[in-house]
């Protein structure tokens, strides 16, 4: 049985966390998808159009898997972008599945080194994210060494759901307590992770929340020494 406190597991968020939008999924790649559905789109216009859309972003009541959810939101993107006309739905729907694909992403340059560093230090490793990709196709792409890994569009729940934290945690072998979880949404992975036990750590590579302190990271290099996994570790050594 594992000590109290130590930890044997870390979850990662994909999007933001792991993995960043590529080209084809940014505002030249609206563009150039708006022209196959009629619609010139403004990619300067991008970054509001994003907020905007997030702004106003509604979630399934139950916290169920909604695909329709996701249209809705990248449509209001495509209509803030200057495609308010027919086609919108359709370039939206046509970018959501865009997002699906695992070879329009690209890993932050983090990613490799802290997961073979979390190896090293005999962790287990899973994600766990808010959507519709195959995310076992995902990992095979990327090259990405994990235990697990789930998609609420698979489990059917989405984050912060504590049945999609559990799903995991049991494949994977770990309870709550002896678990931490890595992303960059506040309320789906860091609240959603601590309502269940585990550790939620945020990463914000971009500086928003200096607030939180010793509980962010700036990159996932800095996740061994937060989570006192370096010292811990090395001091049990012969």
């Amino acid at each position: 049985m594992a000590e109290p406190g130590v930890i044997r597991a870390v979850l990662f968020d994909v999007d933001f966390t792991l993995a960043k939008p590529g080209p084809d999924l940014g505002p030249e790649g609206y563009r150039v998808l708006g022209r196959r559905f009629g619609l010139e789109l403004d990619p300067s216009r991008y970054d509001e159009a994003r907020a905007a859309a997030i702004a106003t972003l509604e979630r399934h009541p139950e916290l169920e898997h909604d695909e329709e959810v996701w249209v809705a939101f990248t449509e209001r993107i495509v209509r803030g972008m200057g495609g308010d006309a027919e086609g919108a739905r359709a370039c939206a729907a046509a970018m959501t599945e865009a997002w699906e694909q695992a070879a329009n992403f690209e890993l932050y340059e983090d990613v490799l080194p802290t997961l073979a560093e979390l190896r090293r230090l005999g962790l287990r490793i899973a994600l766990v994210s808010n959507t519709g990709r195959d995310l076992e196709g995902f990992v095979a792409h990327h090259g990405l060494d994990v235990d697990g890994a789930i998609s609420s569009r698979a489990h059917g729940k989405t984050k912060p759901h504590e049945s999609i934290f559990r799903a995991i945690l049991d494949r994977i072998g770990v309870e709550p307590t002896e678990a931490a979880m890595v992303g960059d949404s506040l309320e789906d992975d860091v609240e959603g992770a601590r309502a269940l036990g585990m550790r939620g750590l945020l990463i914000d590579r971009e500086d928003r929340h200096p607030e939180w302190g010793e509980q962010r990271l700036r990159d996932l290099r800095e996740l061994p020494a937060a989570l006192g996994l370096s010292s811990a570790r090395s001091a049990r050594r012969p």
